[in-house]
């Protein structure tokens, strides 16, 4: 019952997902949730850092123990955007949008994005089961003065597409909750649905990206979405298919979202 959940409540620390990753490694239950008013360093993926000022947003990290095998644990991610994408549409009526592996769209512009990390109970060799923590931040609002030069082009919140009372707890119960019904729906084999539910909400289909390798080399191609296997695949001028397991990638004309 959601009166049962553990639920962290911080007014202030560096990051979400690192408490719960430390909880997580004591052996906190599956289903723990922290969520912090601010992150003096909130992080997101490839070790950007996520602006989360006081009052602005939703920033929250869920501990959970997915009984799915060590190569489907990124699967998460995807699942876990898909999760936010719906708690958006039911709480605010908006169309979400998301944009390959984890940044949550509103008019091409990011409002909110996930970052999943894996961790194991202290003393416990590798190659048993591990945890997840996944982590959200949501922008909703935006700050005074409007979002920070470099973020400007490229971000949103939830405030300015909504004329609605927009309120971090409910959004968060309804994030919680659908992230563990969708990695719930993993668990039993559903990757096919919910990938499928996920490209209806793909908002860079058929555009063209710039994605820049880990070893640094940069292609531009048109984004044809993910495989069966969630994996973004990208057409090069030359007609050549591009695999994209990690790096950085981005919608041509537009910086590092």
């Amino acid at each position: 019952m959601e009166n049962e959940r553990k639920i962290i409540r911080l007014e202030k620390t560096e990051s979400t997902n690192s408490v719960a990753l430390e909880l997580g490694e004591q052996g906190a239950v599956a289903g723990t949730v922290v969520v912090a008013q601010t992150q003096t360093s909130g992080r997101g993926r490839l070790k950007r850092h996520w602006l989360s000022p006081p009052g602005m947003g939703l920033y929250f990290s869920i501990i959970l123990q997915p009984d799915l095998a060590p190569e489907h644990l990124p699967k998460v991610t995807l699942a876990a955007g898909l999760a936010l994408c719906k708690a958006v549409e039911a709480e605010y009526s908006l169309a979400p949008e998301i944009k390959w592996p984890n940044d949550l769209l509103l008019d091409g512009r990011k409002f909110g994005g996930i970052l999943t990390e894996t961790g194991f109970l202290q003393g416990m060799a590798k190659g048993r089961k591990p945890f997840v923590v996944i982590g959200a931040g949501v922008n909703l609002f935006t700050p005074g003065g409007g979002f920070q030069n470099d973020l400007k082009e490229c971000a949103t919140s939830i405030a300015d597409h909504t004329d609605r009372t927009i309120s971090a707890e409910p959004l968060l119960m309804a994030g919680v909750s659908a992230i563990e019904q969708e990695v719930q729906r993993l668990e039993k084999g559903d990757f096919q649905e919910i990938l499928e539910e996920w490209m209806e909400r793909d908002g860079v289909k058929d555009k063209v990206l710039t994605w820049v390798t880990p070893q640094g080399k940069k292609v531009t191609g048109v984004s044809l979405g993910p495989d069966a296997d969630g994996v973004l695949r990208i057409r090069d001028g030359a007609g050549v298919m591009h695999e994209v397991l990690s790096g950085d990638v981005n919608l041509v004309g537009k910086g590092p979202e």
